[in-house]
């Protein structure tokens, strides 16, 4: 991308604010330039103390000078401080509507697409992309105006008094230029690209890691665990290392450089001077010596806003790949939902667009059926069940609630038809009272306690002092898998919709807490058209329906009992789920 181009998406969000980043602009200019009046005041200084040498206590406006340079400094200071004051003004609000602007669009996604990106990648997208545009803003483009004034105030300074010392002042300038070319070009931003996918990766797969902690250790899996997260280590140490090894001998070679003025001023001035010293040359050399830190501040500042806008155009390419990313659309003639049926008509899904994980499948779901999808891991169950509630879209076929398809459903509407019990119950950090309320916001206290009771809840709530307003989460109460599964059915009870969709939700729960579980599900199922999606097949013994999902297709259908009858997949399935069952048992006796 270009600069102008991503200052011009910064204007954008910057509204009527950004006047006030131009004006930063002016007053950094005007900085810069007032800054460079200080060094003539000294200049005239040496000068007047160099014509009466040695007799200094007879120079005359010393005094003058001093205080003419103290104010000229001072004026550079607070006119330099009035354009950081409007450029973090207009910063703190372009970021503040990035920040709007994402959280907006991710809403409006659907939520499998936010899935793929996973918490922990959006985090750093919402806030550090969002910060590196602020500080963008705020310091380097201001610094950038002053930056571009300075060199130009100071070819004047360096050139009006001894050009011959001033091109000498300018070569180490132009040898630091050449080398930040090579620190700032395309080799080194795609270097940091990659560096920047690392550390997102880096980041996901330690939010992931962190918030799977408890089920982590109960499974006793925290070293295989572990290893998707040093993977992502080891990946971002790679390119860090790379990157800096990269940046490190440039660097140092720039270093020199900038730090390479005095010397060459020193070289030059033992070469001019071979036939004597003139009070003049002397002058003039006393006084490029003092101005050179100028030239050394002003190249690290350059070299400083160079790697900054590769950061913020990094930045911004991972903004923009979130708001690219296209949110639920719904036509423009919305369709309602008529009853509770659940059909899909010969549904194909890819998650990458090429490999099919869902292939052909149709089937039908009526009003107030229960029906189950089992089959091995990574055959297509939850899949199935996440395009029922258009968390994503489907690449040909459709998908109907209620016989209205469901990319015409208003979204709003399709929540409010159906309710999803995830294998992860997603509590969020708050209260009982308020992770309940969720499902129903208006809901009252003894609306909520009534849910609770029905999804055999009491017993939690009770063991607290605190009731339904016991906080859970960080700096609260943990639950237990089976606990925090049962508060999310008390969410759905209070919901209240006529479709649900169970996936592996006792998954995690132990044997006391899945027997409540279990009855709270007949107490939530009741008179509703439900969707499981279970491992454990003693639950799905009693179901209208089961579907055998293998390979993304439909390999089997029917009542259980008909699925043993045939010796067929499920069969197989039930043999190995009794034998395990059995040896889980004999091993607990022992």
């Amino acid at each position: 991308m270009k600069n102008q181009s991503n200052l011009s998406k910064l204007m954008a969000y910057a509204g009527k604010h950004r006047v006030l980043t131009y004006l930063s602009w002016v007053l950094s200019v005007i900085s810069a330039l007032v800054a460079l009046v200080p060094f003539w005041y000294i200049w005239c200084i040496i000068r007047d103390v160099l014509a009466v040498a040695p007799h200094f206590a007879q120079a005359e406006n010393i005094a003058h000078y001093g205080w003419a340079a103290v104010l000229f400094a001072v004026i550079s200071i607070v006119v330099y401080i009035g354009a950081l004051m409007c450029s973090h003004l207009s910063a703190f609000r372009v970021a503040s509507n990035i920040r709007k602007a994402l959280m907006q669009h991710i809403v409006s996604l659907p939520l499998g697409v936010t899935e793929k990106y996973g918490s922990g990648s959006l985090r750093r997208i919402v806030n550090t992309s969002s910060a590196a545009t602020e500080n963008y803003l705020a310091h380097r483009l201001p610094d950038k105006a002053g930056a571009i004034a300075t060199p130009a105030g100071l070819l004047v300074l360096l050139l009006a008094f001894d050009w011959r010392l001033g091109l000498l002042s300018l070569a180490p300038v132009v040898l630091a230029f050449l080398i930040m070319t090579t620190m700032t070009g395309k080799r080194m931003a795609e270097k940091m690209r990659q560096y920047g996918n690392a550390l997102e990766a880096m980041s996901n797969e330690a939010v992931e890691y962190v918030r799977g902690i408890p089920v982590v250790k109960t499974f006793g899996q925290s070293v295989f665990s572990f290893k998707k997260f040093k993977a992502a280590i080891d990946e971002y140490e790679k390119w860090v290392v790379s990157y800096t090894k990269d940046l490190r001998l440039p660097m140092m070679f720039y270093t020199a450089a900038v730090n390479g003025v005095f010397a060459f001023l020193i070289a030059g001035g033992l070469l001019f001077t071979t036939h004597g010293v003139t009070p003049e040359f002397l002058l003039n050399l006393l006084f490029y010596i003092i101005i050179t830190p100028v030239i050394s501040l002003t190249l690290t500042r350059m070299m400083y806003m160079s790697e900054n806008k590769m950061v913020v155009a990094d930045a911004l390419a991972r903004i923009d790949s979130v708001l690219e990313a296209a949110p639920m659309q719904v036509e423009a003639v919305p369709q309602h939902p008529k009853d509770a049926s659940v059909m899909l008509q010969d549904v194909h899904f890819s998650y990458d667009g090429k490999t099919e994980v869902i292939k052909g499948v149709s089937l039908k779901i009526q009003p107030g059926q229960m029906v189950a999808f089992v089959g091995p891991s990574g055959g297509g169950k939850s899949t199935l069940a996440n395009l029922v509630c258009r968390f994503f879209d489907v690449q040909s076929g459709s998908v109907r609630v209620g016989g209205a398809d469901v990319r015409d459903i208003p979204k709003e509407e399709l929540m409010d038809t159906i309710s999803f019990v995830f294998q992860n119950s997603r509590l969020l950090k708050g209260s009982i009272l308020d992770n309940v309320r969720l499902g129903r916001p208006q809901a009252t206290e003894a609306e909520v306690l009534a849910a609770l009771k029905a999804a055999q809840c009491m017993d939690i709530v009770e063991k607290f002092p605190a009731g339904i307003h016991t906080v859970i989460g960080t700096k609260g109460v943990y639950l237990s898998g089976g606990e925090q599964q049962r508060i999310a059915i008390a969410r759905a009870m209070l919901k209240n919709v006529p479709i649900l969709i169970l996936d592996e939700a006792t998954a995690f729960a132990d044997p006391d807490n899945e027997s409540r579980v279990q009855a709270a599900f007949s107490k939530l199922s009741q008179g509703k058209t439900v969707i499981m999606i279970a491992h454990r097949l003693s639950t799905v013994a009693g179901v209208d329906q089961i579907y055998v999902i293998e390979d993304g297709q439909i390999t089997e259908s029917g009542k259980s009992r008909e699925l043993l009858e045939k010796g067929g997949v499920f069969s197989h399935m039930w043999q190995d789920y009794q034998t395990s069952v059995q040896w889980k048992v004999a091993k607990e006796v022992q």
